[in-house]
């Protein structure tokens, strides 16, 4: 057996494991890996499993596995908690940081506190984009039909697939079993992230989300990108918005002429060990 050493970190709940793969470290079947560690009961516990590593295109890349061991594309929160992992474990001095990932480079811009350390993190996600259903359909405040219920809805592309449900009042919703059905739905053969969003008032959004792969979390940063460009393109909120999490808020400025997004919020660390593998 060979001893892994990793960091815990989260972004407003939204909980990974880290691990440092710079100098060179392979980690054989990531899938499998990702499962035995994420399971809160018999391994550390996590939404999933980050590789932190180089990059010939940018300064570093990141790689992202799920609870139930698919790759994702992108995960707001968890670039953000790179950030802060990199600047405040020495791996770099730069507070302008370009991230590789599977849904193209991503900026990084480190807010430094008062400590030194990283205090938030503020990431260009890129551009949002329609997303069509598998029968070439884009949802743009239409109605979809989910189990027993009609929604008005948003499909949304952040790197990754996102459907924004707009509803009156969120305890109305089971969101795990309309979020299971959506990502289950053979609309999205390939899965989706289902967000259920509240208008509170025209600078903040209460959102719960349903994560393909792993179910409901505390947080998602895609999501919250994708609900606060939902909520603008709606007109129901102005921008830049608080989105409202179980985890937290996250702030989001997403402009509907260029379909750019930023998102700002903080990261920390939880833990640091070893685990067999």
């Amino acid at each position: 057996m060979a001893s892994l050493h990793f960091t815990k970190m989260q972004g407003l709940g939204n909980d990974y494991i880290y691990v440092d793969v710079t100098g060179g470290c392979s980690l054989p079947e990531l899938s499998a890996l990702s499962q035995r560690l994420s399971d809160r009961h018999f391994g550390i516990g996590s939404d999933g499993l980050v590789l932190i590593g180089l990059s010939d295109r940018a300064d570093f890349s990141m790689r992202i596995f799920n609870a139930d061991g698919s790759e994702a594309k992108m995960c707001g929160n968890a670039s953000r908690c790179i950030g802060k992992y990199l600047y405040d474990r020495g791996l770099t001095d730069k507070t302008e940081i370009t991230l590789d990932t599977l849904s193209g480079i991503k900026v990084l811009r480190l807010n430094i506190g008062s400590d030194g350390k990283v205090a938030s993190v503020t990431v260009d996600m890129g551009c949002f984009k329609p997303l069509p259903d598998s029968q070439g359909k884009v949802y743009k405040a239409d109605d979809i039909n989910v189990l027993d219920t009609c929604f008005k809805a948003y499909t949304i592309d952040m790197g990754n697939p996102h459907i924004v449900l707009m509803v009156d009042c969120l305890s109305d919703y089971d969101i795990a079993r309309y979020g299971y059905a959506l990502e289950h739905s053979p609309l999205f053969p390939d899965g989706i992230n289902v967000e259920f969003a509240q208008v509170l008032s025209p600078s903040s959004v209460r959102m719960r989300v349903w994560e393909r792969g792993s179910g409901i979390t505390m947080a998602c940063g895609t999501g919250a990108c994708a609900t606060a460009s939902a909520a603008v393109l709606s007109g129901a909120v102005e921008r830049p918005c608080e989105i409202l999490m179980d985890g937290g808020t996250l702030v989001i400025d997403s402009d509907p002429l260029t379909g750019r997004v930023l998102m700002t919020g903080p990261a920390a660390f939880v833990f640091d060990g070893t685990v067999e593998i």
